[in-house]
């Protein structure tokens, strides 16, 4: 008996000193002095959804004339404008953007639609990746009007998608046939290069966060740079992930890790470096394959792309095409929410001027080439923006990352096992460079975002149920803003 008290004591003892949280280290924060992009567009919205009810009421005749003719408008519109370049202060871009916002409900509402919405977005986005080559893209006009446009004409794009058949349905678009001497492959009936950067969305939680935790709140959470041997065509991804670092995955595991979408992204074929080399972006890709192999590169979890010594998803490809004479992100992304800045401290994050996933799509070096879509979880997608924009609301009124005190000694057994599993070369159950109080706040994130996720998702099929259409992205942020006063 005295053993078996003298254990329980001993136990008792440890788990109160397992209790005590470790003071966190004060790490000098990098911010930026920026404004947070608003769209301050909510009478547009509804607007917008009153046309597409409005729509569904009229007989296909009259509908499809309609349609047509706004149509024919606006593609003369562009073709007016399509061999000059334009300023990021023009009027020309919010004279297009107003043009495809008038016609996207109508089209949304036909009960036959034709692909006029995606040829129409593609050849902007197209005309805009040109004359953004003259911007200075740190200045707020230009990041304004390119996210604008690229952003919000792709939102209109998908709601009209998401209204849609699924026979209506097109999950690839094609953007710009940009050349390439590198090998490639076929991805989903994508052409891609070696030296492409594929932009994509995960599934995770932290997926959404990590897109919509910007300025410039996106679509996308993650970056690969594509390598494929010359000779045996066999395709590599090198990523960088926070439960192993940078790693190397085949075509395979790529696809399998779960992804919403994705945007094939290529380096301007006419970019002096390439011009004199065809063949950099494959070198490019290949000089970080085996830098990958050469050595371990641990996950970074402050986000500063200065320092290659630990690497997140973006700064393998800026890094591998830094030391080829290309400098990725030609402005630095920034992150300048109070609320957004408390919580990814509380995951490790030092920087916020740093590179976002989603800011690449915006490079005047790189042409879009192609965007994917997974059809069956777009929907989801929307669902999970929505309830990250709500929590950025949350996180923005003060609310901090927080966990269960009492859950802490044993978060701490579970890290000492994860690190011994490290020293071995295996992942642990918490990532390296993540301690038990962040796993726990992780924990609590995760908890808090499915919870209202649930309850968001009752309220859009409520909805959908009593008005026979799916709601739009505006009305699910409004059901998970309202889901957190309940």
């Amino acid at each position: 008996m005295k053993k078996i008290y003298l254990l329980i004591k001993i136990v008792g003892i440890l788990y109160v000193l397992l209790l005590i949280p470790t003071p966190q280290d004060k790490v000098p924060i990098e911010t930026a002095l920026k404004t947070p992009f608003t769209w301050n567009q909510d009478s547009l919205w509804k607007n917008l959804e009153k046309r597409f009810i409005t729509a569904r009421s009229l007989s296909p005749e009259k509908h499809d004339s309609m349609v047509g003719k706004l149509c024919d408008e606006a593609d003369l519109l562009l073709a007016t404008y399509t061999d000059t370049v334009y300023s990021a202060d023009s009027k020309i871009y919010d004279s297009i953007e107003h043009a495809f916002f008038r016609i996207a409900p109508l089209i949304a509402a036909q009960e036959k639609k034709s692909d006029w919405h995606l040829s129409y977005y593609n050849s902007v986005r197209q005309k805009l990746k040109m004359d953004s080559r003259q911007w200075d893209m740190s200045a707020t006009s230009a990041r304004h009007t390119s996210y604008r446009i690229l952003y919000g004409m792709r939102a209109a794009v998908e709601e009209i998608l998401l209204q849609s058949d699924k026979d209506e349905f097109t999950s690839t678009m094609y953007v710009t046939d940009a050349p390439s001497r590198t090998p490639s492959i076929d991805v989903l009936g994508i052409k891609v290069h070696s030296g492409d950067l594929l932009v994509s969305r995960g599934g995770a939680e932290v997926s959404a966060f990590i897109s919509r935790g910007n300025d410039y709140p996106g679509n996308f959470s993650h970056v690969a740079l594509v390598y494929i041997d010359e000779e045996s065509k066999t395709p590599y991804f090198v990523e960088a992930h926070i439960e192993k670092g940078v790693a190397i995955a085949s075509l395979d595991s790529y696809l399998k890790d779960k992804k919403l979408r994705f945007m094939v992204m290529r380096p301007r074929s006419d970019l002096p470096e390439i011009q004199l080399n065809p063949m950099l972006p494959h070198e490019v890709s290949e000089f970080m394959y085996e830098e990958a192999q050469k050595r371990y590169i641990p996950y970074d979890f402050k986000m500063d792309y200065r320092d290659a010594s630990a690497m997140f998803c973006s700064e393998v490809g800026s890094f591998a095409y830094k030391r080829y004479g290309i400098p990725l992100w030609e402005f630095e992304s920034t992150i300048s929410s109070n609320g957004i800045i408390n919580w990814l401290s509380a995951f490790g994050v030092a920087n916020f001027v740093t590179q976002m996933p989603s800011d690449l799509e915006y490079d005047p070096m790189l042409s879009i080439v192609a965007e994917w879509i997974d059809k069956d979880v777009l929907f989801q997608d929307h669902l999970d923006n929505a309830v990250m924009d709500a929590l950025i609301s949350l996180a923005n009124s003060g609310e901090e990352l927080s966990y269960s005190i009492w859950a802490l000694p044993l978060a701490r057994v579970v890290k000492l096992y994860s690190s011994v599993l490290n020293l071995f070369g295996k992942e642990g159950v918490i990532p390296k460079g993540m301690n038990a109080q962040t796993a726990l706040k992780n924990n609590y994130f995760v908890a808090l975002f499915q919870d209202l996720k649930s309850r968001t998702l009752k309220k859009a099929e409520r909805f959908e149920a009593e008005n026979g259409y799916l709601p739009p992205y505006w009305q699910l942020v409004q059901f998970a803003e309202a889901s957190l006063t309940e």
